[in-house]
């Protein structure tokens, strides 16, 4: 093992790839959880998901976050594609609690064809405090329909869309 890898597992406790496909009936029941352990303060870990200054950390450099119920939350991870293909435009900011809980819309990637439709995913992270200086986000995407392109969609962030972000939120928010 590197020494940067050594370094993220000691700031990474725990992160469980948990993609699940849940068959109560339909496909529509799916869901993508992790669930992640980071030595970080709780307001670090709230600001980092809940501000411009603190998602241009890790998520992208383009980030239009308003923390209020209905703001946007909008992360242009490929800000030099045209308007509607940047990445997570047009989403919103579905719920709220302070400290407690973030849930958002989140549209499919720019590639696949139920972009266009406005039909989107919901996000939800749950913040939560095991221990001070410790935070554990509780993360899960539900809302995928049923059907080819929504398959393509959930194998999308399946394989590890999610992953790479937390590794970044780890790398520029753990604890050294």
């Amino acid at each position: 093992m590197t020494t940067g890898s050594l370094r993220l597992q000691e700031r990474l406790l725990i992160l469980l790839p948990l993609a699940c496909s849940s068959l109560l009936g339909e496909d529509a029941d799916r869901a993508i959880r992790r669930d992640l352990v980071v030595k970080v303060s709780l307001d670090d870990a709230w600001a980092a998901w809940t501000t411009n200054e603190g998602a241009r950390r890790f998520l992208s450099d383009q980030t239009r976050i308003e923390p209020v119920l209905g703001g946007k939350y909008e992360v242009l991870f490929l800000p030099g594609n045209p308007e509607g293909l940047r990445g997570c435009e047009g989403c919103r900011v579905h719920s709220i609690i302070p400290k407690k809980l973030l849930r958002m819309t989140w549209n499919p990637p720019p590639h696949l064809e139920l972009r266009g439709t406005g039909l989107r995913t919901l996000v939800t992270l749950r913040f939560t405090e095991p221990r001070p200086g410790e935070v554990a986000l509780h993360f899960s995407q539900t809302g995928f329909g049923d059907g080819p392109e929504w398959d393509r969609v959930f194998a999308y962030f399946s394989r590890g869309t999610w992953d790479t972000l937390f590794q970044r939120f780890v790398v520029a928010y753990g604890a050294n």
